[in-house]
């Protein structure tokens, strides 16, 4: 199942309702893209499963702030 490893999110489910009102599951699953990040206090790179909008906040911020503002240990 898809997640994303900065941020936690998941996969939701939630029901699709015809206009008859019958009700059948449906997933929503989160844009989780496999990326290679560079990793400056480290100096290599470094592999992660995130989304896309945690990847706009890598841009923004930086990897290793973002990471410490979601309270992950990129170690």
């Amino acid at each position: 199942m898809a997640k994303c490893e900065l941020t936690g999110k998941r996969a939701k489910i939630g029901n699709r309702v015809s206009h008859s009102q019958r009700k059948t599951k449906h997933w929503q699953k989160p844009n989780v893209q496999k990326k290679r990040i560079w990793d400056e206090t480290q100096g290599k790179w470094v592999r992660v499963k995130i989304s896309t909008r945690a990847l706009r906040t890598i841009t923004k911020k930086g990897l290793q702030a973002a990471a410490r503002d979601a309270g992950v240990d990129l170690g």
